[in-house]
């Protein structure tokens, strides 16, 4: 918030001043829209479809990185035609205006206007959406909308639940089409979103909402108040399928919300709205929790708590006579005040050295917050109200949510329990309820103020809301600190004089409307009648009337005419108001019986002849059970007469009025008790037996779920070394970007060293890179990295490049070419594919190796070649040879035609061999062994015979290759020759 030395900025000073000469048009409705991760995309599919002109102002409100700036402006900009803003402090909201918040500040509305301010790091979590629907939901009340889209973590859950209390609607994205969907996932699970829809869908539900009679008019309720059956219909439903009766919850509360469902329903009037609620089971339940809205968080008003703990709580647990102290939290909602308050038990007994078993009784009359209570998880948006001490004492991380310790979950108690009709606990030390009688009518917070009275001991605290008062029991309490509203118990006082009549009265549920808005001026009426009858009842009783007893259908005696004596008597231990034990032991079964059958048959019962015993004697007594006649809205009531026959009195019976012999119906009562009792012994051994496996089962939890602390120490340990690993990987890639340089570099050395040029390009055949000598094949520079190769001339005369290039590119196969340049000089050409991946290239390399030099070596040999077959075809030589690590072995052209055998195969060594004369065999035999094995060269003049069968003269030389002393290769020449020589000499 701005300081009041602080200069304004120049454009919000013009702001004010624009707002003092013109008219400000104000919004129907304040939108804000919270997004986190992935809500980029939802923002823009929202503000796509939202007309310019809607008469609505939107406030975004974003987590946004506090190092890089901001871009939200200019994007939005393009995706709506409404003006788009930065917030700034004192910023006024306009109609049909967006306004961003901006990095490192949060943002909150005070009168219409913005204010900015830095965002506090200090209490851990910082939540500046929960912080600005906070101060809307405050600012703005109905005319406040909260709009969750795509994010992670629970930021909007405790701002939702403020703009539900004060009367505003909630729209959330389905997680189906968020990306990331933490935020609305936590938003859906409060069960107070009104509408959970995609983005794009929004904007229509939106205008439909706000242009709805309900919303548009000024003066709404008059009219839900005036149509006393339509409101009637809607109880009984709400009554029929929930078994709550808001009879006597305050009518602007009451109205309130039923217009708030019905404009949400699209629906104008009640009765169109109750036809609603007949066929549709689950707006019922939407209604309901609608009345039955909690809003709570922990620690709520913080001071209170702190006074609680300064002045309250040190007495109650220093005073405590018993080791259990019992506190009890009256509308507990989802359960945060309760756990609250065994944290504040638990720390205080830590600083005054103090054990006790404290165990606190949360209830609430919503079993699905019960239920959420009991789980114990909350979202992590509480620790913007736990401190940090607090919140690593008593909770664990459990994904993206906190766990309450197990320590403080055994002290808390969870039970549904309906605070007008169900009876109060007892011997309490401490009671806190807080927020829940304002929705009360004044002679229903009477009643359950002296139920908290009953169940206070005396001296015993009682903590209310910051609103609420004891108003007419302050004679029951001393108010310890009136700001933040602590009590005492004075002890368990008298009733008011009035007090037996207004708990009648509400138990009666009566219906009639106009009592109902009317107030204590009809309830004192009515006092007044009931009071006459009373006196005149009293008065006629002892002569006219035989003992009566009326009773409901719970067995409770509501009102008692004539003597009991002998009858009934109160059963000692605790004060019970149940018939059946007040009744002596002969008449309870009786009793019981027949006013069950009462209550079901509607007819008038009579049990004959039930003897009492009484003092020596027998009293014989008729028990008579009449129902009474009903009115609309009361509960039924029956009468019972007991009636002493005299002796010798002849009683005349009806014959219409049912009479049962009570020994035979005893009979029957004995039985039917029994296959009960049989029955019921059936199911509590099965009962026991499953109770042994549960016990089992939580002690298997119980370790698993210390091993799982034990896991979650080590994890954190884990992860502290895993930050220290991570400074290692980051020196890591340090290194690895210092080897790439050194890479580049040597790539760049061998592209430039190597004799074999290369041209690298991409997928659009444009320049990556080159060698050097590239220049003398393609007119490239360095400036031409990242040009098309196709705008580049070449010096190559025989074949297209670029055509190769992209036959290489379609067919992922290699091409090889030989080209030469305008200058004459050779290359070898290969194209191949640039591959990135297994299948998967990015372009094309070329490759270049000049070959000129080795053509003409290649053309020398050649002739050479050729020269040296002439010769050999002219003198008419023969050659083989023979490799001995092989065996491999082969004759020339010529030496075929010497043997005048065809050349369709190479003979082996053995074959050859058998062309020689017998005689001649083992002389060419043992020269080539000899040869072979120890180097020795060998020249004879031999005879063979020719595969043809002519006899022939030839010389045959042999001489080893020798290589390290070894032999690895024979050679050897044939000549056929005219004249036999006598001897020959090696070679």
């Amino acid at each position: 918030m701005k300081k009041s030395g602080d200069k304004p900025k120049k454009d919000v000073s013009e702001t004010r001043v624009d707002s003092l000469l013109m008219p400000v048009t104000v919004p129907t409705h304040y939108v804000a829209v919270g997004a986190s991760a992935g809500g980029l995309e939802a923002i823009e599919a929202f503000f796509s479809h939202m007309p310019p002109e809607s008469g609505l102002s939107f406030i975004v409100i974003q987590h946004l990185s506090p190092d890089y700036k901001s871009l939200m402006v200019e994007l939005l900009s393009k995706k709506t035609a409404m003006p788009v803003h930065r917030a700034e402090d004192g910023m006024l909201v306009l109609p049909d205006h967006v306004y961003l918040i901006p990095p490192k500040k949060n943002l909150t509305i005070f009168h219409g206007k913005l204010l900015l301010s830095e965002q506090d790091h200090s209490k851990g979590i910082n939540l500046p959406i929960d912080v600005f629907l906070r101060s809307l939901a405050e600012d703005q009340n109905e005319k406040a909308v909260a709009i969750i889209l795509s994010g992670t973590g629970s930021d909007g859950t405790r701002g939702v639940r403020a703009i539900k209390e004060y009367g505003g609607m909630v729209m959330v994205q389905n997680e189906e089409s968020a990306k990331f969907d933490g935020m609305p996932r936590a938003a859906i699970a409060t069960g107070l979103a009104d509408f959970v829809l995609p983005p794009d869908s929004m904007p229509g539900q939106l205008l439909s909402f706000a242009k709805h009679p309900y919303i548009t008019k000024v003066e709404r309720s008059e009219t839900l108040l005036s149509d006393e059956q339509g409101l009637t219909r809607i109880f009984a439903i709400l009554r029929e399928k929930c078994k709550v009766d808001f009879t006597f919850y305050k009518p602007s509360t009451v109205t309130r919300r039923i217009e708030r469902r019905m404009t949400i329903n699209q629906t104008d009037d009640i009765k169109e709205y109750v036809t609603f609620l007949s066929s549709h089971p689950g707006e019922v339940v939407a209604l309901y929790r609608e009345l039955l809205i909690g809003v709570t968080s922990f620690f709520r008003d913080q001071e209170a708590f702190d006074h609680l703990a300064q002045f309250g709580l040190p007495d109650i647990l220093k005073s405590a006579s018993s080791r259990e102290v019992r506190f009890w939290v009256a509308g507990c909602s989802t359960g945060e005040e309760a756990y609250s308050l065994a944290i504040l038990a638990r720390e205080t007994m830590e600083l005054l050295g103090l054990s006790h078993d404290v165990k606190v009784f949360a209830t609430d009359i919503d079993r699905d917050a019960i239920q959420f209570a009991a789980n114990g998880c909350f979202p992590e948006s509480i620790a913007a109200d736990v401190s940090p001490r607090l919140l690593s004492k008593y909770f664990y991380k459990k994904e993206d949510n906190f766990q309450i310790a197990r320590n403080i979950r055994e002290m808390v108690v969870f039970a549904q329990h309906n605070l007008i009709k169900d009876p109060p606990f007892t011997n309490i030390a401490l009671i806190s309820c807080r927020n829940l009688l304002i929705y009360l009518q004044p002679i229903l917070q009477r009643k359950v103020l002296e139920f908290f009275n009953f169940s206070l001991n005396p001296g015993g605290i009682l903590m209310l809301g910051t609103s609420e008062t004891t108003g007419d029991m302050t004679d029951y309490f001393d108010a310890i600190d009136p700001k933040w509203k602590l009590y005492r118990s004075k002890g368990r006082l008298k009733p008011l004089p009035d007090a037996t009549h207004l708990l009648s009265a509400t138990d009666t549920r009566s219906r009639d409307l106009r009592g109902q808005f009317a107030g204590a001026r009809r309830m004192l009426r009515l006092s007044e009648e009931e009071r006459m009858l009373e006196r005149f009842l009293e008065t006629i009783t002892k002569d006219y009337i035989p003992l009566a007893v009326i009773v409901n259908a719970q067995l409770e005696v509501m009102h008692v005419l004539g003597d009991t004596g002998g009858y009934f008597r109160l059963p000692s231990g605790k004060v019970v108001n149940d018939i059946s034990k007040m009744a002596v032991r002969e008449l309870a079964i009786p009793l019981t019986t027949g006013i069950q059958k009462v209550f079901r048959q509607r007819q008038e019962l009579r049990f004959a002849n039930i003897r009492l015993p009484q003092e020596g004697s027998i009293r014989v007594v008729d028990l008579r059970i009449r129902p009474l006649p009903e009115k609309k809205g009361q509960e039924p009531l029956v009468a019972v007469f007991v009636e002493e026959i005299k002796k010798n009195e002849v009683v005349e019976t009806d014959p219409s009025i049912q009479s049962y012999d009570f020994s035979k119906a005893t009979e029957e009562r004995l039985r039917d008790l029994e296959q009960d009792l049989q029955f019921t012994r059936e199911n509590l051994q099965a009962t026991i037996e499953e109770l042994e496996t549960s016990n089992e089962e939580l002690q298997a939890t119980n370790e698993e779920l210390l091993a799982s602390n034990e896991e979650l120490q080590s994890t954190n340990e884990e992860l502290q070394s895993t930050n220290e690993e991570l400074f290692t990987v980051n020196t890591e890639y340090q290194s690895k970007i210092m080897e790439l340089t050194e890479l580049n570099n040597d790539v760049e050395n061998l592209l430039s060293a190597q004799e074999i040029i290369h041209l690298l390009l991409d997928e659009n055949l444009e320049v990556r890179r080159f060698s050097p000598k590239i220049t003398n094949l393609f007119k490239l520079l360095e400036s031409d990295i990242g040009r098309p190769v196709t705008y580049i001339s070449h010096y190559l005369t025989d074949c297209d490049p670029i055509r190769l290039m992209r036959e290489v590119q379609d067919s992922g196969q290699s091409i090889e070419r030989e080209v030469r340049t305008h200058e004459g000089r050779r290359y070898r050409m290969r194209v191949v594919p640039y591959t990135v991946g297994p299948k998967t290239f990015s372009g094309t390399v070329l490759s270049f190796i000049e070959i000129s030099s080795f053509k003409e070596i290649e053309q020398t040999l050649a002739e050479q070649e050729m020269t040296l077959k002439e010769i050999i075809h002219l003198t008419g030589l023969g050659n083989w040879w023979f490799i001995p690590a092989t065996g491999a072995y082969g004759w020339s052209k010529e030496t075929f035609h010497i043997h005048q055998l065809e050349p369709d195969r190479q003979p082996s060594m053995e074959e050859s061999i058998q062309f020689y004369v017998p005689e001649h065999r083992p002389v060419i035999a043992s020269a080539f062994q000899q040869a072979r094995d120890e180097g020795t060269a060998y020249d004879h003049t031999l005879e063979i015979v020719t595969a043809k069968g002519q006899r022939r003269w030839v010389r045959t030389i042999g001489w080893p290759v020798m290589r390290d002393g070894s032999v690895v290769k024979v050679l050897g020449v044939l000549q056929a020759v005219s004249a036999v020589a006598e001897s020959a000499s090696p070679l």
